[in-house]
This record gives C-alpha cells, sequence and structure tokens, in this order.
C-alpha cells in the first residue's frame, strides 16, 4: 500500500538500474536481429545485398573442408564462376593448402570467425581475440586481407559489430539460404530455397563444410550447385560483387 514504506529513494536507483541493465542487454543482443529483420539491418547498416545492388552473389560459409570445398570449387571451376568464401582461422589452420587453393582460383576471402561460435555467447575479449586469430591465420595463409567478415550464425552481437568495424571489417549477411546444413535437406531442397524468387542483388548463403552441421551436407550443396547456377543465369543476374 501506499505511504506503508517511506521513499528513500531506493525504489527509484533500483529502477534505474534495471532499466539500465536492459538497455546494455538490448544494446548487446539487438543486432542478432539484424537477419531476421531487415530492418535492423539497415538501421546498423549491416550489408545484405550486393555493393552495387546487381547480379547475384554466391558465398560459402564453414570452410575449407577437404572434400566440400574441393567438390565446390570444381563446380564453381565448370561454370567459370566466382564466389566469396567466409573462413575458419582453425581449419586454415587444418588445410591450408586448400584455403591458399580458394584465393588463387580467383574467389573472394572473407573471414567468418576462427572457432565457430555464437557471438551473443562470448565477451568483447574473447571476439577481438577470436577476429584477430583468425584474421592472421587467413592473411599469412592465403596473402590476402579479408574485408568481409560474416558472424557464426549470422548473429552480431553490439561489440561484435563495433571490433569488426574497428578491424575495418565489413559485415556481410544475405538475402537468401539453402538450409543445406539440415540433416534432410536434399540437391532440390536446397537449390529451392536458395535460388528462388532472385532478384538483383542477392545474396545466397551455402555452406561447403560440415564441421559445424550435418556430417556429409556438403554432399547436398555440391550436388545443387549445377541447378542454383542455371536459375541464377534464368534470372539474368550474373556475378554481383558482396
Amino acid at each position: 500500500m501506499a505511504g506503508m514504506y517511506p521513499d528513500n529513494g531506493s525504489g527509484r536507483v533500483g529502477a534505474m538500474a534495471l532499466a539500465a541493465g536492459i538497455g546494455l542487454g538490448a544494446a548487446h543482443a539487438l543486432p542478432a536481429l539484424a537477419k531476421p529483420a531487415p530492418g535492423v539491418a539497415r538501421l546498423l547498416r549491416i550489408q545484405t545485398r550486393t555493393a552495387s545492388g546487381e547480379g547475384a552473389a554466391l558465398t560459402f560459409d564453414d570452410g575449407p573442408h577437404p572434400q566440400g570445398t574441393v567438390a565446390v570449387l570444381e563446380a564453381l571451376r565448370e561454370h567459370g564462376v566466382r564466389a566469396t568464401f567466409f573462413l575458419v582461422g582453425e581449419l586454415v589452420a587444418l588445410h591450408p593448402t586448400l584455403a591458399a587453393e580458394v584465393a588463387s582460383e580467383g574467389h573472394r576471402v572473407g573471414l567468418h570467425c576462427d572457432r565457430h561460435r555464437n557471438m551473443l555467447r562470448l565477451t568483447p575479449r574473447q571476439v577481438a581475440a577470436d577476429l584477430e586469430r583468425a584474421h592472421e591465420r587467413i592473411a599469412s595463409v592465403t596473402g590476402v586481407a579479408p574485408e568481409l567478415h560474416r558472424a557464426p550464425y549470422g548473429v552480431y552481437s553490439g561489440a561484435g559489430l563495433w571490433l569488426v568495424r574497428r578491424r575495418g571489417l565489413r559485415p556481410l549477411l544475405w538475402t537468401h539460404w539453402g538450409r543445406d546444413w539440415e540433416e534432410d535437406a536434399t540437391p532440390e531442397s536446397i537449390a529451392d530455397e536458395v535460388a528462388s524468387d532472385l532478384l538483383p542483388g542477392s545474396v545466397l548463403l551455402l555452406h561447403d563444410g560440415d564441421r559445424y552441421s550435418h556430417p556429409g551436407a556438403w554432399q547436398g550443396t555440391a550436388n545443387a550447385l549445377p541447378e542454383v547456377l542455371e536459375r541464377i543465369a534464368a534470372a539474368g543476374l550474373g556475378h554481383g560483387a558482396p
């Protein structure tokens, strides 16, 4: 009941502390909404389309992988298509020759992470250390300093987004994904998911490795690629730079 206890200001202090905590939590987690909420991506200046707004950009996460990346590179080579590969530092260390091959064949190299972890579960110091290790490994092996970044699961934290940009990296998400990591994914379902309703500026997300997904998932992706490339051509879209 009002007036039962004296107002010594502690209630107001507690409310202010709660509001501050909520505000900090929102600032930490808001970037995670960028993919499902395009308006948030625009607000935070997180790119989801090609730089020019033209063409279609094929992107691959979670490599290099000794079978998946090889199969994807072969399909791209046959069709004369260049893509962007967001590499994982710990896998670059395991497969340096393959990582170097990605760059030497003219594909763009982006930074995914060093270890595949959700940014929301990491401290700013952990994110900074992960970015540093990944950048050093990728640059030293491929001879290319990455300019693009994509967070694991497409999830950015507030501090993570700031740290990515402080390193001079440009965050890139996507407009279409193939859901190729799922156990029941097929080449047909992957092509339908990633290459339907394409528009100029579309960014397509696939995976060339299965280290962090269903074992063997890369096979569905590799087998879907010819159909995906045909659909891009049928839509009248050439290669767009992310």
